[in-house]
């Protein structure tokens, strides 16, 4: 058999055990995840039963779903929210890290594994599954729920922890001692691309798809998104990082772009399909004869794990200030291992410090942690409200943060304005200098290169001066961004001149440090092409002046490029704002409390459609307030009570999490009660008139048909057939009568 069509022949193996187990799993009313890995179970190489596949074969399938998996969640997950989360998932993800990577030291020397074993067990018992959790909270509807941010921001730092992980104890395992220098080497890397990429592919694809907007028909943008999704794992790949993180940063990109939820709904289909796959070949990864053979180890490690994460992620969580709903649901979501730990056993097995049955080891403690992630999540909820009656009063209130406005806390005006001035500045300086050091990197590779083989007889000294001038040229508009004060870092520093006159120093040194960092990256720059002497540094000294002398056309080009950058960058927002300002507005205003809002559409057989807002029971099972309806190109706000809903509305509801999955469920129970009082059969009746029957004599207007909910469809009368009949229609004795509608309804006229 040709490769092609073994390829074809392992997908329809694939493709049919997964769909059989799911239907089964549907059946029991368990999580679909389940399915798949059963079916992965008994398709795999270690029964047997399908020859077809291979360990190398599992594997590719199994990153062909990462990716996909992870652009989709890039998607969904945008770095604004990301950054929204930051602090709090940073705090979550170092925790839970940190604490099992001492838990896998400590358990490695408990069941007699090396020193070199244990620490490569603390740092594969430290990832827990993105994909995992992505389609877990998919299927039960989790991914709106508030706790569901800071839980998807922490898996994306543990992604970056493991990139960092994979770099320490590689050279660990190499020399055998600890490589702090080329973890901070890996680590300034990581940040460094990570930046780059976004601030490119935020100035260049949003305006590209803009500008392309008139030919991009679904087929075409469909074909560029995941064009842009493996070019950019690629890249990732060249640069050293996993498949993983490329797809998930070009998702990030493209959420940030008008289409981006478009592109979200074009990819479901894909995702869908090759989540499958992934989660189908988790399964195919169970050896039956590692966990005979070592069931004890794959026991003691599992539990282990799953209670290690689940202690330390909540720990984390509460050490950030989620409170105790977020910190249980982030403990019990994150309890299994995920597809990193699969590389970092692999890893140490094949550098030789970790013994060959470890990683199937390792494999099936995760299919055993991913088995029971469904179950884990739903008993989140009772956990919660256990710990709610258990723990005292005082750690109560020492846990959850205070959710009314007037118990919040409020800094000193100077305090706030303090902060965001330094976010201001550390932020332009960090930015900005990514982008420098990026073009003084493509100077040295490149540019020389090119000018030496446009300027083949000019001498090194010609080449060198032209690579500077060019570079620091090209350069300028971002020197300009970094050193000249800008609005951002203008608007504190004036409250704060005005607060007290002892912050004028520290501004004034600060502005200084500014310029120093630009005039840095200048000296840089002409040294890179050219020896330092003394007619440098007049070369120097020359290029300052010529700087501020053309700092109009400077000025000009620097506000081009970071308008357009920040256009494209809260493009979704300001179209959000147009359109929604009402969503808008309360979005930016209750950011941060628990009181959200959230659109509900009401749907045909919706049993209170007609009814006024008074006449629904809303505010008595659920809590929640309306604050607009929305009527096709509509919209009343603050509605009176005596505004009547309609199919097809979209209602805003304001409440909190809770009295806003009451008024849910009190929608969907309400339509659900509609249907189920249809349960007559439609069909279409046919009835032959006697002399008794009480449409015999009667006109069809007269009849009463229509007034009953019933058509007549057609009537055979002396042997032809009218179809339609019209409303004069006279009915008589022998008439064959055709009537479409429900049973008892029928029955009327027989």
């Amino acid at each position: 058999m040709s490769e092609e069509l073994g390829l074809v022949t392992q997908l329809a193996i694939i493709l049919v055990a997964a769909g059989v187990m799911t239907v089964i799993s549907r059946a029991l009313k368990q999580p679909l995840i389940l399915g798949y890995i059963v079916a992965g179970f008994l398709v795999g190489p270690h029964l047997g039963l399908f020859p077809q596949f291979s360990q190398e074969t599992v594997k590719v399938w199994s990153e062909i779903g990462i990716i996909f998996l992870l652009f989709s969640l890039g998607l969904e997950f945008s770095f604004k929210k990301l950054l929204q989360v930051g602090s709090s998932a940073l705090i979550m993800a170092c925790t839970k890290c940190v604490g099992m990577f001492f838990v896998g030291i400590i358990v490695g020397n408990v069941i007699g594994w090396t020193m070199m074993e244990s620490i490569f067990l603390g740092g594969l018992l430290s990832m827990s599954s993105t994909t995992v959790i992505i389609k877990a909270y998919d299927d039960m509807g989790l991914s709106g729920k508030p706790y569901a941010p800071v839980i998807f921001g922490s898996l994306v730092f543990e992604d970056l922890i493991a990139v960092l992980l994979m770099v320490l104890l590689s050279t660990l395992a190499a020399s055998n001692r600890f490589a702090g220098g080329e973890m901070v080497i890996a680590l300034a890397k990581l940040a460094f691309f990570l930046i780059l990429w976004f601030l490119i592919g935020i100035y260049l694809i949003p305006t590209l798809l803009k500008r392309a907007k008139k030919y991009l028909s679904d087929e075409i943008l469909l074909i560029v998104s995941i064009g842009l999704c493996f070019g950019m794992v690629a890249l990732a790949n060249a640069m050293g990082f996993s498949s993983a993180l490329g797809a998930f940063m070009m998702g990030s990109i493209l959420s940030e772009t008008m289409e981006g939820e478009h592109i979200s709904k074009l990819t479901t289909g894909i995702k869908d399909l090759f989540g499958t796959i992934f989660f189908v070949s988790i399964g195919m990864m169970v050896d039956p004869s590692v966990l005979g053979e070592h069931w004890l180890c794959v026991l003691g490690l599992t539990i282990a794990a799953m209670g290690g994460i689940l202690i330390f992620t909540t720990l984390g969580a509460i050490l950030s200030g989620k409170g105790l709903d977020t910190a249980v649901h982030a403990g019990f979501t994150l309890a299994q291992l995920g597809e990193f730990s699969f590389i970092i056993a692999g890893l140490g097995c094949s550098l030789g410090v970790m013994r060959d049955f470890i990683y199937p080891v390792i494999i099936t403690i995760s299919v055993i942690t991913t088995f029971a992630t469904p179950f884990m999540i739903k008993a989140a909820d009772p956990a919660t409200v256990w710990l709610g009656r258990k723990l005292p009063k005082k750690i109560l209130d020492r846990i959850d943060p205070p959710q009314g406005i007037e118990n919040r806390e409020e800094d000193s005006e100077e305090k706030n304005e303090w902060m965001a001035l330094i976010k201001s500045y550390l932020l332009r300086i960090g930015l900005y200098s990514v982008i420098l050091i990026a073009i003084l990197s493509v100077s040295k590779a490149w540019l020389v290169k090119l000018v030496a083989a446009v300027l083949p007889q000019a001498t090194d000294a010609v080449r060198g001066i032209i690579c500077a001038v060019v570079t620091v040229l090209v350069m300028a508009p971002f020197l300009y961004g970094m050193s000249v004060t800008n609005g951002s870092i203008n608007a504190p520093a004036r409250k704060l001149f005005r607060i007290s006159q002892t912050n004028r120093w520290s501004i004034i040194a600060m502005i200084v440090l500014r310029v120093m960092i630009a005039v840095v990256f200048v000296v840089s720059a002409i040294t890179t092409h050219l020896k330092l002497s003394f007619g440098i540094l007049l070369l120097i000294a020359l290029a300052v002046f010529v700087l501020i002398s053309v700092s109009k056309f400077t000025l000009k080009r620097f506000t081009s490029l970071e308008t357009r950058f920040m256009e494209n960058f809260n493009a979704k927002e300001i179209h959000e704002r147009k359109n929604a300002p009402v969503t808008a507005a309360f979005k930016d205003r209750m950011a941060g409390y628990d009181v959200h809002i959230k659109s509900f559409e009401v749907s045909s057989d919706f049993s209170y459609a007609g009814s006024t807002l008074k006449e629904m029971p809303f505010r008595g099972d659920s809590g929640v307030n309306i604050v607009k309806i929305i009527r096709g190109a509509k919209g009343i706000e603050v509605p009176s009570g005596d505004e009547k809903v309609f199919p097809g509305d979209k209602l805003l509801a304001v409440g909190t999490e809770e009295q806003l999955d009451a008024f849910e469920k009190f929608i969907t129970d309400s339509s659900k009660a509609e249907r189920e009082e249809v349960k007559e059969k439609f069909d279409v009746w046919k009835l032959e008139l006697t002399a008794d029957s009480n449409l015999t004599g009667l006109r069809l207007k007269d009849s009463g048909i229509k007034a009953s909910g019933c058509l007549v469809v057609s009537v055979s009368s002396d042997g032809s057939l009218i179809a339609n009949p019209p409303a004069d229609y006279l009915f008589k004795e022998g008439d064959l009568v055709w009537i479409a509608g429900s049973e008892s309804s029928v029955k009327r006229f027989e």
